[in-house]
Parts: C-alpha cells; structure tokens; sequence
C-alpha cells in the first residue's frame, strides 16, 4: 500500500473516531434530557393540581396538568427514536472502525 493511501486511511479512521465521539455527547445529552422528563412526569403525576406550570422562553406559563403531561409524553418519544438514531449509527460507525483497524494493523504489523 502507498504511503499516501495509508495516510487516507489513518484520516478517514480518525474522522470516524471523531464522529463516534460526537454521537456518544449526543446521545448522552439526550439521555439527561429523558431522565428530565421522567421526572417532570412523575411530578406531574403526583400532582393534585389541575394546572401546572412550563417555562416557555423567558417566562412560566401556567398550563393544564393533562396537556403538560402529554407534551412530555411526546417529547420522551420523540427522544427515544432520535436515541435508537444514533445508536443504530453507533453501530455502523463502530463496525466501520474495527474493519479499518484490522486494515490497519495488518499493514503495520
């Protein structure tokens, strides 16, 4: 293999390493913001209260319990498949990197 086709390889291995690493931040972000809104669920759940409040911008605006809770149940869902997203990206960019290891290890070693 030519140096030059050996140094594209190394630069195509480390821009999917680097796009692994942003999936995972992102992935992670997500999670945080599940976690979140399972929480304001169970809140919203407890609740004896007929309105709640939502911080919409830069104010609080005082809503229906039942409406805040289906807005979190549709924002939770809607979390879930962009996690599933990028888990499945996940995957074929972890694939991607053991085959271009193997690659690069039998040209190294």
């Amino acid at each position: 293999m030519e140096k030059t086709e050996m140094e594209n390889l190394i630069n195509q291995f480390q821009n999917y390493q680097q796009q692994l690493q942003n999936i995972l931040i992102q992935k992670e972000s997500l999670k945080l913001q599940n976690i979140e809104i399972e929480r304001a669920l169970e809140e919203l759940n407890s609740s004896k209260e007929k309105n709640a409040y939502k911080i919409t911008g830069s104010i609080m605006v005082s809503k229906p319990i039942e409406e805040l809770k289906k807005e979190s149940n549709e924002t939770k869902e809607t979390l879930g498949l962009r996690i599933k997203s990028l888990e499945r990206t996940e995957e074929k960019i972890s694939s991607k990197l053991k085959e271009m290891q193997t690659k690069l290890k039998g040209i190294s070693g």
